[in-house]
C-alpha cells in the first residue's frame, strides 16, 4: 500500500461524493466497510473486471444493498466497465448506478438485493450452485467448479427472518464455501440497535453449525485478512463478524444513525476530506490508488489458468464437458422437444381423472432423465406437491443429488432458488402450497424483476383443499401472481395443458413461472387444435350461434364443459374458453383475443377471487368466484356452498342471456 494515498479511503471520498451529489443515498456502511473490502477484493476474490461472467469467478453479494455505492465504487476502481461518470450519476434515472444493486443494469453486480435479508438467502443459493455442480463434474485432480461466495451483510440483514431459514438450511448443508462478512457496526436507521437487537449472533451462527470467528476489528487489514484466510480452511460455512464504525472517517457523524440513510451534507464532506488526509476533489481519484486497486491483469491470469483446466477436462471427459458446456450456456437439450411431444400425445391418450398435481409430477419424471441441470425441491410438502420425481437423488452434505429438501423454509426455498439461477449450470423449481406463497412473496417478486425464469410449482390452489380449510385454502393468490409484472401463471385444467406449461416455463429464458396445481382429481379434455394451447386462451369447445360464453381456467373448465352440455339440451350454443396463462395469452393479437372471446354475453368460472377477470368481460357478464375466505368442509360439500356446481352455473348462464 502506498504511503501516500491510503486505498480505503478512495472508496470512503467516493461513497461520499456519489451520495452527497444524489442528495440521497446511505453513505455510512460503505464508509465503515471499506477496509474489509479492500483485502477482500484486493487479496482474496478470484474475478476478472474483463468477464463479469467468467463461470469459475467467486461471487460477491452486497446483501445490505442500501450501502450499494460500497459496490459501485470497488467495480470502477478494480477495473470494471463502470466509469466514473456513471458513479457521478449516482441515483438518477437510466443510469448504471442505481439506489440499491441491480444484477441486470451494473456490470460485476451478482445479484439485486435491497430487501434485506435477500442477497445473503440468494448467496445460499449460489455456494449450493457451486457445490452440486462440483459434485456432478469434477474428477481427481481436475477441478473444474471450484470458488467461494462471499456476502457482505448487516445487522438488518441477521434481523430479518429470512436469514434463519437460509443460513439454517446452508449449516445443515456445509456449505464451506460460503464466508459472510457481518458489518457489525450497532446502528440501524431508527438508532443503536441495542433497544431492539440483542441476539448473541455468534451463538446463533454456531447452533447454526457454522465456522464463527468473533471480534474482528473491521478496520484492521491484517485481522480481516486472518480472518477470511482461516474461513477458506474451514469444512463449514463461516460467518466473520466485523466490529466497524458506520461512517467512518466522517469527524461529526460517523457512530450514529445520522450517517445510515442520509448525505453527510456539504460542510461535513469537506471536514471528512480533512479528517481522512485526502486532498483530492469531489470524484477525482488520482492514479496511484487506481493502480493499487486494478485487478485487470490479475483476473486476466486467474481466468487464463481456469481455461487450461477447461481445455484438458475436454480432453479427458469429452462427453461431460458437452454436458456442462449446454448446461453452463442455459440451452436446452436436443431431445427437449421430442420428450415434450411425446408426454402431450400420452396425456392426449389417457382417459385417467388426474389432479394437475399428479399432471406435474408426471410431466417431472419425463423430463428429468434429459435435463440434469433440473435441481428441484419442496418446502416440506414433497409428496403433496409431486415434486420429487422418480429418479430424484436427495442432496445431502456428503454428496451430490438433484432434489432439495428445504424443511419448511418457503421465502429462503424461493430466494435460494434464486440464487441458484444467478449462479448459472441450474435449473431450478420449488413446490409448496399455495397459500402460504404469502411467506415467500418478496423472493418471487424479485425473480421477476431480476427476469429470472425459476419455476413455482403451487399446489392446492382453491377450495378444492376442502376439511384444512380457509387458512389452507387460498382465494387472493392467484390475482397476486397475475398482478405481478413478469410472472407468468398457468393454472392447467389437466394434463395436456400441463405439459404445455412445463413447456413453456422450461423455454423461458427471463419469465419467472408459476404453476397453479390441483389437489383433487380433473377429467381430461378433448381439444381440436393443441397449438392454440401455446398461446395461453383458447377455445376448448365451439359454438355455432354463441349465445353464451364460459370462460374458465384450472378445476373449473370442466365444470364449464359439463353446464354447456346441459345448455345445450335446452338449445343453447355456449362457447367454453380455456385461459390458462392470462399473460401469455394477454401477448397475443387482437384479432385472436377477439377470435377467442368474442363481444357476446360471457361468464367467467374460477373459484378464486374474481375481480382480475373483468378486463375481459363488458357491462353485465358476470363472474362466478371467491369473495369471501372459505370454509371446512369436504369438497363437495364445498362446491355446492359456494355455488361452482352444474345448476347453478345453468342458473347463471340463463340468467345471463335472458333464458
Amino acid at each position: 500500500m502506498s504511503n501516500k494515498v491510503n486505498l480505503a479511503d478512495a472508496v470512503r471520498a467516493l461513497s461520499m461524493d456519489a451520495v452527497q451529489a444524489a442528495k440521497c443515498g446511505h453513505p455510512g456502511m460503505p464508509m465503515g466497510m471499506a477496509e474489509i473490502a479492500l483485502v477482500l477484493w484486493t487479496k482474496h476474490l478470484k474475478h476478472n473486471p474483463k468477464n463479469p461472467e467468467w463461470f469459475n469467478r467467486d461471487r460477491f453479494v452486497l446483501s445490505n444493498g442500501h450501502g450499494s455505492m460500497l459496490l459501485y465504487s470497488l467495480l470502477h476502481l478494480t477495473g470494471y466497465d463502470l466509469p466514473l461518470e456513471e458513479l457521478k450519476n449516482f441515483r438518477k434515472l437510466g443510469s448504471k448506478t442505481p439506489g440499491h444493486p441491480e444484477c441486470d443494469v451494473t456490470p460485476g453486480v451478482e445479484t439485486t438485493t435491497g430487501p434485506l435479508g435477500q442477497g445473503l438467502a440468494n448467496a445460499v443459493g449460489m455456494a449450493l450452485a457451486e457445490k452440486i455442480l462440483a459434485h456432478k463434474f469434477n474428477k481427481p485432480n481436475l477441478e473444474l467448479i471450484n470458488h467461494y461466495t462471499y456476502v457482505f451483510c448487516g445487522d438488518g440483514d441477521l434481523m430479518e427472518g429470512i436469514s434463519h431459514e437460509a443460513c439454517s438450511y446452508a449449516g445443515t448443508h456445509k456449505l464451506e464455501k460460503l464466508i459472510v462478512l457481518y458489518d457489525d457496526n450497532d446502528i440501524s436507521i431508527d438508532g443503536e440497535v441495542a433497544g431492539w437487537f440483542t441476539d448473541d449472533t455468534a451463538k446463533r451462527f454456531e447452533s447454526y453449525g457454522w465456522h464463527v470467528i468473533p471480534k474482528v476489528d473491521g478496520h484492521n487489514e491484517q485481522e480481516i485478512d486472518k480472518a477470511i484466510t482461516a474461513a477458506k480452511k474451514s469444512n463449514q460455512p463461516t460467518l466473520i463478524c466485523c466490529k466497524t464504525v458506520i461512517g467512518k472517517g466522517s469527524p461529526n457523524k460517523a457512530g450514529t444513525s445520522g450517517v445510515h440513510g442520509s448525505a453527510l451534507g456539504d460542510e461535513e464532506v469537506l471536514l471528512t476530506r480533512k479528517n481522512i488526509n485526502w486532498n483530492f476533489e469531489a470524484f477525482e481519484i488520482p492514479e496511484e490508488a487506481y493502480a493499487g486497486w486494478n485487478q485487470e491483469a490479475a483476473g486476466k491470469e486467474r481466468e487464463s489458468s481456469w481455461e487450461e483446466i477447461l481445455k484438458d477436462y475436454q480432453e479427458k471427459c469429452p462427453e461431460e464437458f458437452l454436458v456442462f458446456d449446454r448446461m453452463v450456456k442455459g440451452e436446452l437439450p436436443a431431445e427437449f422437444d421430442l420428450v415434450i411431444e411425446k408426454l402431450i400425445k400420452s396425456f392426449e391418450e389417457d382417459e385417467t381423472n388426474y389432479a394437475s398435481r399428479k399432471c406435474s409430477g408426471l410431466c417431472l419424471d419425463a423430463l428429468g432423465p434429459v435435463l440434469p441441470e433440473l435441481i428441484g425441491g419442496s418446502a416440506d410438502l414433497s409428496p403433496s406437491n409431486n415434486t420429487e420425481w422418480k429418479g430424484s437423488t436427495v442432496l445431502t452434505p456428503e454428496t451430490g443429488g438433484n432434489y432439495l429438501n428445504y424443511g419448511v423454509r418457503e421465502f429462503g426455498m424461493s430466494a435460494i432458488m434464486n440464487g441458484m439461477y444467478l449462479h448459472g449450470g441450474i435449473r431450478p423449481y420449488g413446490g409448496t402450497f399455495l397459500t402460504f406463497l404469502d411467506y415467500a412473496r418478496n423472493a418471487l417478486r424479485m425473480s421477476a424483476l431480476m427476469k429470472l425464469p425459476v419455476i413455482y410449482i403451487y399446489t392446492h390452489d382453491s377450495i378444492g383443499v376442502g376439511e384444512d380449510g380457509p387458512t389452507h385454502q387460498p382465494v387472493e393468490h392467484i390475482s397476486m401472481l397475475r398482478a405481478t409484472p413478469g410472472v407468468f401463471t398457468w393454472r392447467p385444467c389437466d394434463g395436456v395443458e400441463t405439459a404445455f406449461a412445463w413447456q413453456h416455463a422450461l423455454k423461458s429464458k427471463e419469465k419467472p413461472h408459476a404453476l397453479v396445481l390441483s389437489r383433487q382429481n380433473l377429467p381430461p379434455q378433448t381439444r381440436n387444435d393443441l397449438g392454440d394451447i401455446s398461446k395461453g386462451g383458447y377455445v376448448l369447445k365451439e359454438a355455432e350461434q354463441e349465445d353464451l360464453t364460459i370462460i374458465a381456467s384450472g378445476s373449473e373448465v370442466g365444470l364449464a364443459i359439463d353446464a354447456a352440455e346441459i345448455l345445450k339440451e335446452d338449445s343453447l350454443s355456449i362457447k367454453v374458453v380455456s385461459i390458462p396463462c392470462t399473460e401469455l395469452f394477454d401477448l397475443q393479437s387482437d384479432d385472436y383475443k377477439y377470435k377467442v372471446l368474442g363481444d357476446g354475453a360471457k361468464l367467467v368460472i374460477e373459484a378464486a377471487q374474481p375481480d382480475f377477470w373483468h378486463k375481459y368481460l363488458n357491462q353485465g357478464d358476470k363472474v362466478l368466484g371467491m369473495n369471501s375466505y372459505g370454509e371446512s368442509a369436504p369438497l363437495e360439500d364445498l362446491l355446492e356452498h359456494f355455488g361452482f356446481t352444474v345448476p347453478n352455473v345453468v342458473t347463471l348462464s340463463k340468467q345471463l342471456i335472458g333464458k
